[in-house]
């Protein structure tokens, strides 16, 4: 039992914010050993507890951000654990899940689990974890390897891509991995585009001298996104397999998504914050300036696509909120100028991806509160700190604010405290890369200070990362919560039993 007089730190005069609900203001947050263990509305510190005046500001959990690219070779020039998590904690979030790049080459998944952990060891600001990028599915690996890798290391999660060649899988590969992970209990996410839909629109654009950036966003139309989610969701239902559909960008295609989840299908959904803020016409920048903004899927056209995609996000078929932080520099040799071959654009060889781990959680916070909100600080939470938690098996430790969690907690400014908003500018930030596509945004706030189990790593105005790199623990991660539908649904048109025949 603890008193009062035991507690490391008390946060007080907040105004928390839950999953579910605003809570009253005058509550106050206890913190002994690096966990909530109270919330109540008045704690006495004792004399080496730590007192932090939240002066009426919004309290939430720590973000967690569970799809980040860092220290991975296909990312040149990008960030590495150093840069990517300071930058993370900086940006309010306290928790990550990076990848292992599985190569087609590489016939067992435990010498790149080792090269991983050895890049990251000792490296981050947050607590972080690993999802398992598989290419080559041999037999070992669904056999006997992920078994051993989700018991012995709590990698409970795994992705796969319906395109890029380095990375694309048939369908018969994704069939045969969905009914391991289902076995298992493991988290199915997939890179829904249809590649030869791609290819075939690519090699056409670049005979007739389409190279710039801009026709990246030509090459990787809607419909792709469209067909290969359709097609997921069909080898997902016909297993029973729950799935992750990421970085999703398409109207249509969550239309798809959100169909499956009203037949209680275990389909779930992911969005970052360029879909929602950014459109195509970046992509057109002289200079080859539109490079910065490559990415896959594609900035897509219209306002109305942003519209569609926050009406997805309020209505509530969005499950996670992601960065997708995979950026490479612009500035220099190797990084995005790879796609700039004598003087001549060629989008087909710019690296992919943007920056946005230390921008997405105060993008989105900026967009939940005030007159102008496109969702509520309720859904806010749900998005970027509980909902991935769960999914992801770390339900238990993070994402929430309540007793027996870890005191991940993001602090920010009152109200009131940036008059005329706050400007994104790229020598604000604690990455590595030398541009962020955010560059002139107003945001409304902005973390004032980041808490990982009850240290304050992000403080602002006195120091800003007063963390310590290796401060983030390696976390084991249990099996992911659905936060979507069941498992266990009958597929029409099959007998009840057909399943049971060959599954």
């Amino acid at each position: 039992m603890v008193t009062a007089m035991d507690l490391d730190t008390i946060v007080k005069n907040g105004r928390i914010v839950t999953a579910s609900e605003i809570l009253p203001p005058g509550l106050q947050i206890g913190i002994k050993d690096g966990k909530i263990v109270n919330i109540a509305t008045s704690l006495a510190p004792a004399p080496h507890t730590k007192v932090i005046d939240a002066e009426g500001a919004y309290i939430t959990p720590g973000g967690v951000d569970t799809h980040v690219h860092l220290a991975q070779d296909n990312c040149p020039t990008g960030d590495d654990w150093e840069t990517g998590t300071r930058s993370a904690v900086a940006g309010g979030t306290t928790t990550i899940v990076a990848f292992c790049g599985q190569e087609k080459t590489d016939t067992s998944l435990f010498p790149v689990l080792e090269e991983y952990h050895g890049r990251s060891r000792g490296q981050s600001y947050v607590d972080y974890g690993f999802h398992f990028i598989l290419t080559n599915p041999t037999k070992e690996i669904l056999d006997n390897e992920l078994k051993i890798i989700a018991e012995r290391e709590g990698i409970t999660s795994v992705k796969l891509y319906m395109t890029y060649e380095r990375m694309q899988l048939t369908d018969r590969e994704l069939l045969d991995i969905m009914m391991t992970t289902r076995s298992l209990g493991m988290t199915t996410m997939v890179h829904c585009e249809n590649s030869d839909m791609i290819a075939l629109i690519t090699e056409r654009l670049e005979a007739r001298g389409l190279t710039d950036p801009y026709y990246h966003a030509i090459s990787r139309p809607m419909i792709a996104e469209n067909e290969a989610s359709y097609r997921a969701i069909a080898l997902a239902e016909l297993v029973d397999t729950p799935i992750l559909i990421v970085h999703m960008s398409s109207e249509v295609a969550l239309a798809t998504v959100r169909e499956a989840q009203t037949r209680m299908l275990p389909i779930h959904a992911e969005t970052c914050p360029q879909y929602l803020y950014l459109l195509s016409e970046r992509l057109k920048g002289d200079n080859f300036e539109g490079a910065k903004c490559v990415c896959s899927p594609p900035l897509r056209h219209e306002k109305a696509d942003l519209d569609a995609l926050w009406q997805s996000v309020a209505n509530g078929t969005i499950t996670t909120f992601s960065s997708d932080h995979a950026p490479s520099k612009f500035y220099v040799e190797g990084g995005k100028r790879l796609g700039l071959i004598d003087g001549i654009p060629r989008f087909r060889e710019i690296p992919n991806g943007l920056p946005g781990v230390e921008t997405r959680v105060p993008l989105l916070f900026s967009s939940a509160y005030g007159p102008d909100a496109r969702i509520s600080l309720p859904r806010f939470v749900q998005i970027t700190a509980t909902n991935p938690a769960k999914l992801y098996g770390l339900g238990a430790l993070k994402g929430s604010i309540a007793p027996g969690f870890d005191a991940d907690l993001v602090i920010w400014y009152p109200d009131d405290y940036f008059m005329d908003g706050l400007e994104v500018k790229q020598d604000m930030l604690h990455h590595s890369i030398d541009y962020t596509p955010y560059e002139g945004m107003k945001l409304k706030n902005w973390p004032r200070y980041s808490l990982l189990r009850g240290e304050v790593v992000w403080d602002r105005d006195n120091g800003g990362v007063v963390g310590k790199m290796g401060q983030g623990n390696f976390v084991k991660r249990a099996k992911g919560e659905l936060v979507m539908g069941k498992m266990g649904n009958h597929v029409k048109g099959m007998l009840s039993e057909e399943r049971q025949m060959w599954a």
